[in-house]
């Protein structure tokens, strides 16, 4: 008898559905345990359903598109104790499935995968057919467009109900949904009237060939970063921000910091801790900046979970460490370390992201002076670091060298206003200047 057993998702860290996004396995495949099945991608990350064992694939229950939950049924695989036991009644079991199944699983994988480019030169009617197979139709009450549409609509932050779609039966297209955004960004339905005064007049994108030109070479985005890249879009047109600058003598801190790393060899200390602490005992000072707006009403948070920027192959990830105001410099070291180390290997879940109340973005192991960075919504601030360089600084008889650190403050003007972006700036750097206020 064959010996089946089920796949399922593991824990997520969420109750909503996440999609489908590629199918890394197909039946008859042998997979080893810990191998990936399938990936699925939520708004703010990617992540792989492992094969709980090894063996031979033999079902697939998924496709792409689908939305599945923690749990969720993805595979029925035999395992390889099976297979060695009993070689000859699998491979006679193993083609049984495959006519029909491929026939379900591939094709919708090969038409998303060519839907965003098609949208792109807008000639959908390649793959409208295909597509509408597998779609919702149009008297159904859900809205009527395809998974690959459906994932760009959500990494924009874009509610298809309220879009139009303009092909054949309703259908949305990647294209209704750009005409959407730049509608609701130029002031709503009044742009499209033409009375769109006041508003953002935005005109078409520039479509230039440029090959003409010389030689050039098509690169794909990787999805981090075509995620990342759309919310730091909705982020930078959605909210009005000011970014106040400020510089913390940073001398006494790099000095500790390396005392610290010659007491505890096996971890390393960066400046970023300091910085984790510093910021936390100003948002208790500031509690406005550890908010978020809830429509009209602004939610004031009482826990501090910090988000830091990390810079992996595939992108920019902001994974958070939570309850930073109950760690200390070392056990902030060591989480650090490791989700800095997760976030490179591509193995952050959906809790590793959320949950943020404040983020910084670091260059200063790059270099640069200042920059404006981006607030990370539904934040109200983030802070930028730059490298510290050495400097003259009056002390009020003499100038005398000291390690100056440039921050960067963005916040968000609806919330914060400007005397208040300045406080917090100031009282950062005179935190970080003098540790002995952090016991204070």
């Amino acid at each position: 008898m064959t010996d089946l057993m089920e796949a399922r998702v593991p824990d997520i860290g969420s109750d909503a559905g996440v999609p489908v996004i590629e199918l890394l396995v197909k039946v008859g495949d042998t997979v080893r345990k810990d191998q990936g099945l399938v990936t699925l991608e939520s708004d703010k990350a990617t992540m792989e359903v492992p094969s709980p064992f090894a063996g031979t694939v033999r079902e697939l229950l998924v496709k792409v598109g689908d939305e599945i939950n923690t749990g969720a049924l993805v595979a029925m695989i035999e395992s390889a104790d099976a297979v060695a036991a009993a070689p000859a009644v699998a491979t006679a079991a193993a083609p049984a499935p495959a006519p029909a199944k491929p026939a379900v699983v591939e094709p919708p994988a090969a038409a998303v995968a060519a839907a965003p480019p098609v949208s792109a030169v807008a000639s959908p009617a390649a793959v409208a057919p295909r597509l509408a197979e597998a779609d919702v139709s149009p008297a159904s009450a859900l809205p009527y467009a395809s998974p690959a549409v459906r994932v760009f609509a959500r990494e924009l932050g874009v509610d298809l109900a309220r879009v139009t779609g303009s092909e054949r039966g309703g259908r949305i297209s990647k294209l209704d949904v750009q005409a959407h955004v730049k509608a609701m960004l130029a002031g709503g339905a009044a742009s499209r009237a033409g009375a769109n005064e006041g508003g953002l007049q935005l005109i078409a994108w520039p479509q230039v060939d440029f090959g003409k030109f010389g030689d050039i070479e098509s690169r794909p985005r990787s999805r981090i970063n075509k995620i990342s890249g759309a919310n730091l879009a909705r982020n930078w047109a959605m909210i009005p921000h000011i970014t106040q600058f400020e510089e913390a003598d940073i001398t006494e801190m790099e000095s500790f910091r390396k005392k610290l790393g010659e007491e505890h060899k096996d971890v390393k200390i960066t400046p970023l801790v300091f910085l984790i602490k510093a910021v936390v005992a100003a948002l208790k000072k500031f509690p406005t900046f550890n908010s978020s707006l809830d429509g009209d009403n602004l939610v004031l948070k009482k826990y501090f979970h910090i988000g830091i920027a990390v810079d992996t192959p595939e992108g920019l990830m902001v994974p958070v460490l939570r309850d930073c105001d109950r760690k200390g410099l070392l056990e902030l070291s060591t989480e650090l370390a490791a989700i800095s180390a997760k976030a490179r290997e591509k193995k952050l879940g959906p809790n590793d992201m959320q949950g943020g109340c404040f983020s910084i973005s670091s260059l200063g192991g790059i270099g640069g002076t200042a920059f404006t960075p981006i607030i990370n919504a539904p934040e109200v601030a983030i802070l930028g670091v730059s490298k510290s360089q050495m400097k003259p600084v009056w002390n009020g008889s003499e100038f005398a060298p000291r390690l100056m650190l440039p921050l960067s403050l963005s916040y968000d003007h609806r919330v914060i206003d400007g005397v208040a972006g300045a406080r917090f700036a100031t009282y950062l750097a005179q935190l970080l200047s003098d540790l002995r206020r952090l016991l204070v």
